[in-house]
């Protein structure tokens, strides 16, 4: 599949959701155009020639400027400036505000199928709601084996090994009142930079598999309150089976990461042993992480005055030395 999203599901999915309303007055050929960027771009300089920074695949908006710049000029040069326009790959044009673009903006249109759409609502709006719904459609996805949850307001996913314990520790935690995203398979999307969000897939919503039960619906089990659709990820669980020839970090100062399309998360290595309640630990660990984000780290504070405490032991010990107790008998 080409990368991207067409023309004509952003014409249809944004009526639908009555984000903004678009109508098409020319190119319609052209709608199987497809956007690979998220971000609109306004015209700058490029009507006037400096079309350099035109980017492809980026939806060019007009705007009040733009257009009352087009009428000042006369049939011929509006016919130069949008054929200059229209040899970028541009997916569409947007006309914002209500302005009914000029006849030769919409031949132009026709005859490169090039989309042209006009919408009343105004160029910042217009600006905001593409770029939202086109970080939907774009955004890097994957699908990942383990089990999101809704600790205490944090989004924490628990992963490991196939019959580990994940969704018997989620189902713990549900008991718990923490909340449901998604078992299994956790469908995660980058939303910006530094964000990743997890959803469940429409099939598998609100159920769980449990060993011994099979497939429970958690919505009718425990109410609506304990699932929720998406959750932004936090904090990554691993849970692995116990090893005694392993070195464990008794003190917690080491801080690993669990990374998903450059974006790193906090991760947490749990070993999993008979006799440890894995549902109390993965809540305490979430308590830990949200102390963390606001700056206290309970391990480094104990190794700080630790540290401070040998310090002075080591300033007492070299001040006797120093001490002169007179020549001896």
């Amino acid at each position: 599949m080409s990368p991207g999203v067409p023309v004509s599901t952003l014409l249809r999915d944004l009526a639908e959701s009555r984000g903004i309303d678009l109508e098409l007055l020319a190119g319609a050929d052209g709608v199987d155009r497809r956007i690979t960027n998220p971000h609109p771009q306004k015209t700058g300089l490029a009507l006037s020639g400096f079309d350099k920074y035109l980017r492809e695949g980026r939806i060019l908006v007009l705007g009040q400027s733009e257009v009352r710049f087009l009428e000042a000029l006369t049939s011929a040069e509006r016919s130069a400036v949008i054929q200059q326009v229209s040899a970028h790959a541009l997916p569409c044009l947007v006309v914002t505000a209500g302005f009914q673009p000029p006849q030769e903006v919409l031949d132009e249109g026709d005859r490169a199928r090039l989309p042209v759409l006009k919408t009343r609502s105004a160029t910042p709006l217009v600006m905001s709601r593409l770029s939202d719904a086109l970080d939907v459609y774009l955004a890097a996805r994957a699908v990942v084996h383990g089990v999101l949850m809704d600790i205490l307001s944090l989004g924490v996913l628990i992963i490991g090994d196939s019959g580990i314990g994940k969704s018997e520790c989620a189902l713990d935690l549900v008991v718990r009142g923490h909340r449901l995203v998604a078992d299994d398979a956790v469908e995660v999307r980058r939303r910006g930079e530094t964000d990743l969000i997890g959803t469940c897939p429409d099939l598998t919503r609100h159920h769980m598999e449990v060993r011994g039960l099979g497939v429970i619906n958690i919505r009718d089990l425990f109410g609506v309150a304990a699932t929720r659709v998406s959750k932004r990820m936090e904090l990554v669980v691993q849970l692995e089976r116990w090893d005694t020839g392993r070195d464990y970090d008794r003190l917690g100062l080491e801080e690993n990461v669990w990374e998903l399309f450059s974006v790193k998360i906090p991760l947490v290595h749990m070993p999993v042993a008979p006799g440890r309640n894995l549902a109390i630990l993965v809540e305490v660990a979430a308590r830990n992480q949200l102390l963390r984000a606001r700056g206290l780290n309970a391990a480094r504070d104990l190794a700080a005055r630790l540290d401070q405490q040998l310090r002075d032991a080591d300033g007492d010990a070299g001040a006797e030395e120093d001490v002169d107790h007179g020549d001896p008998v």
